[in-house]
């Protein structure tokens, strides 16, 4: 009896101390993480845009047709210097055939033929190669229009660094580039997920920026390029796919930060840590 009493306390008191040291492993891990997050914000950046996963690997995106983008050019724009930018032109599935074998100048002039114009704008993760992205590409090709997929910077082949200045930067730069050659096509922007963000800010600008070109024109009609350019360069429709209010309550509302919302000033670090980062995307806003 005074044998037992001995030896199964002892055994309960190890197993409880494997449990506390896990406890307090938990512990630490479930404290540590704000105060990270806070020392480097760009961490929190990082997992947002998840950029560096760059699935699918093994993919040549200079070569769309290895993905049945057969009637698909690939080509690089530069908005600001030490910026390279990926881009897919799919024109329609009706002009498959004149499309074998054609170069830059012959996709830049389709953009005018009158076919709508989608500007794709894709969500984190990955580039435009991802599977379900190009198949988005193929259903609006068949349905008859022209897609212009682009990789931000820092996604997929594209040089430099994420940000929402950035991103939208990007966005605004292809909008310009099809404008000065769509003619009366339309022309509208596709956002998926992270990339309503970026679609309801280049919307605005492009708003903004028609409506100072307007004034420009009242002001003076001599300036024919931008009287011509401005009655059209208003984007013609906006498409938002799975969207979110902003970025702020996004992040708060995943599971993971939901497990911290118990926590006294969770909302401040919250916030401190996405303005640090710069990543409002306020489409609610917007």
């Amino acid at each position: 009896s005074s044998y037992l009493c001995y030896s199964f306390p002892g055994a309960g008191w190890g197993g409880l101390s494997i449990l506390k040291k896990v406890i307090l492993l938990q512990c630490i891990v479930y404290i540590s993480l704000p105060v990270i997050l806070c020392l480097f914000p760009w961490i929190l950046g990082h997992v947002v845009c998840s950029h560096w996963l760059r699935f699918p690997y093994l993919v040549d995106l200079a070569s769309p047709a290895e993905l049945s983008l057969n009637h698909t050019l690939n080509f690089y724009l530069s908005p600001e210097e030490g910026i390279s930018l990926g881009v897919w032109h799919t024109v329609p599935d009706s002009q498959w055939e004149k499309a074998q074998g054609a170069g830059p100048e012959w996709y830049s002039e389709t953009l005018g033929d009158g076919s709508p114009v989608i500007i794709y704008l894709h969500g984190n993760v990955g580039s435009r190669a991802i599977n379900h992205r190009v198949e988005l590409v193929k259903i609006l090709s068949a349905a008859g229009y022209h897609v212009l997929s682009l990789d931000y910077r820092g996604y997929g082949d594209s040089s430099g660094e994420p940000s929402e200045v950035g991103m939208t930067s990007d966005a605004l730069y292809l909008y310009q580039w099809v404008k000065t050659r769509s003619r009366t096509s339309q022309v509208c922007l596709w956002g998926h997920s992270l990339g309503t963000g970026v679609a309801t800010n280049a919307a605005v600008k492009i708003q903004e920026q028609a409506m100072e070109l307007a004034r420009e024109r009242a002001r003076d009609l001599r300036d024919v390029t931008q009287a011509d350019l401005e009655p059209s360069y208003a984007v013609d429709g906006v498409i938002l796919e799975a969207p979110y209010t902003n970025m702020e309550e996004e992040v708060a509302s995943h599971p993971l930060s939901m497990m911290y919302q118990c926590l006294p000033g969770f909302e401040s670090v919250l916030h401190h840590v996405m303005r640090s980062n710069n990543m409002v995307f306020a489409n609610d806003e917007k």
